[in-house]
């Protein structure tokens, strides 16, 4: 996501320092200076840094901390919570009520995602079992209702609007009438995009805030717009009742970090954020989860969330034949299937701990065309080849495959060896599986198991092994013991 480098930057000063051999005053005052213009940097509200940086010197008074006292988690904590804080407004978003009818309806400036933010708000709660739709009432922007339309249509989302009425405020009000009648219990109001400055525009919002009544206003903000986004957010505030917040764009633009900062003008919470053009790039929003993956943390829980939404943990098939130490081509091309399900490979990653800024070098929207690659290479393959695990892969095997696929036969060569490595894996956590292990025993002889086969310094990005049993534990406990098998990894 956009804020990695930001992130990357944070998490540098913090090593550096906590890496120094003697941590003093004047290593806080410079590590301090270094977060502070970094933030500065991504467009983060003066005051607000000002404030972090004072809080954190407050909260950190390294001499009068006891003897035997860990200075560096402690510093680590106080700007970690410092980051929470400053997102966090100390507001709860709006709860609705599924089995009536709940009218959200969505405000913002022109161009800054609202229609599309709408698809997606209707398209995440659809699958959450919601009986969602939307409700057009934007006749300023031309083509905003067959934009509605389209993306709608593609989202399986029912929608209203029309091509004659040119009252945005009785569409409004003739939508919300409609789908109320109908049972729907998400009523999604898209409206014109509107600027401070733009007073009609603001008495219209005011107008058709009155008419549908909506049980919350969400005011949509574009991650891009920098500092303008404090005043915008305050003259919105001013006119309606903001109850939550969608950042949007947070995969495109370096300066996101003015639109967070600017939440605490509108004193709601982020309930979502955008992270990308397609439907199902867009995640909830919590604050320790963000700032857990800004600092390299991860955020395994948000990970856990991932694979039962995309349904991964009732594989139960593939987690039986991994439990028993088989693992095919055809097992490794479900696996790559299953990734796709969960997002875009730099996001997922993201979500491990210390990964990000691990993925930040090895890009991984490249991770991404690399596993598709192999999926090419073995869509060349035959049954056999794809589902015996013993199969001899000789020179003019490997060549004739290279051909059918239109790629080079060290391709082939590469994909065959990643196999074998994760084959070994397999084998051996699907022994562990065999023994009847507990979930203590299964992360700990999982972890080991990986240590073999990892690089040392991504070994180092999980926090050594402690870190990577810690992550397998918490994994197998979210999700019933399951956790390593949806991965791959078995678990029973």
């Amino acid at each position: 996501m956009v804020l990695e480098s930001l992130g990357g930057r944070i998490t540098g000063a913090l090593r550096k320092m906590t890496n120094s051999t003697v941590i003093d005053e004047e290593a806080l005052k410079e590590m301090l200076k270094e977060i502070a213009h970094a933030l500065l940097e991504a467009d983060v509200n003066i005051k607000s840094v000002v404030e972090l940086r004072k809080n954190v010197t407050n909260r950190v008074n390294l001499e009068e901390l006891a003897a035997g006292v860990n200075k560096r988690k402690l510093i680590q904590k106080a700007v970690f919570d410092e980051l929470c804080s400053m997102l966090d407004p100390g507001t709860k978003p709006v709860q609705m009520k599924r089995g009536k009818p709940n009218v959200v309806m969505f405000v913002g400036l022109q161009g800054n995602g609202k229609t599309t933010s709408c698809v997606k708000y209707a398209y995440y709660h659809q699958r959450k079992g919601w009986k969602a739709c939307l409700v057009c009432a934007d006749t300023f922007r031309a083509g905003a209702f067959d934009q509605l339309k389209q993306s709608a249509t593609k989202a399986k989302v029912p929608f209203y609007g029309s091509y004659t009425e040119t009252d945005p405020v009785k569409i409004a009000a003739d939508g919300v009438d409609r789908f109320r009648n109908e049972g729907y219990d998400l009523i999604i109001v898209d409206t014109s995009g509107r600027h401070k400055q733009e007073d009609s525009l603001f008495a219209e919002m005011e107008q058709m805030a009155q008419a549908v009544d909506p049980n919350d206003i969400i005011f949509v903000m574009d991650s891009a717009i920098g500092q303008a986004a404090h005043d915008q957010a305050q003259a919105f505030k001013s006119k309606v009742k903001v109850g939550s917040v969608i950042i949007t764009k947070l995969d495109g633009h370096a300066k996101g970090g003015g639109a967070l900062s600017a939440v605490s003008a509108t004193e709601s919470p982020i309930t979502f954020i955008g992270t990308g053009e397609h439907i199902d790039e867009f995640e909830p929003f919590n604050t320790q989860n963000f700032v857990g993956r800004l600092l390299g943390m991860g955020d395994v829980s948000g990970l856990v969330n991932t694979i039962k939404e995309a349904g991964l943990h009732e594989n139960v098939e593939m987690v039986k034949r991994i439990t028993e130490g088989i693992f095919t081509l055809r097992d490794m091309y479900d696996q790559f299937d299953s990734l796709a399900k969960l997002g875009p490979l730099n996001k997922v990653m993201g979500m491990l701990p210390g990964m990000s800024e691990m993925m930040q070098n090895a890009k991984g929207v490249d991770g991404s065309v690399r596993i598709k690659r192999f999926q090419h290479i073995m869509d060349s393959m035959t049954v056999d080849e794809m589902e015996n695990p013993k199969m001899n892969f000789t020179q003019s095997r490997k060549e004739r495959i290279a051909r059918g696929c239109g790629r080079h036969p060290q391709e082939v060569e590469e994909l065959l060896m990643e196999y074998k490595r994760f084959s070994k894996v397999v084998g051996k956590v699907g022994k562990m599986s065999k023994k009847n292990m507990n979930i203590d025993q299964l992360s700990r002889n999982t972890s080991q198991t990986f240590q073999q086969f990892m690089d040392p310094r991504m070994m180092a990005q999980f926090g050594g092994a402690g870190g990577m049993q810690k992550m397998m534990k918490e994994l197998s406990k979210s999700m019933d013991g399951k956790g390593l098998g949806a991965l791959g990894f078995g678990g029973r």
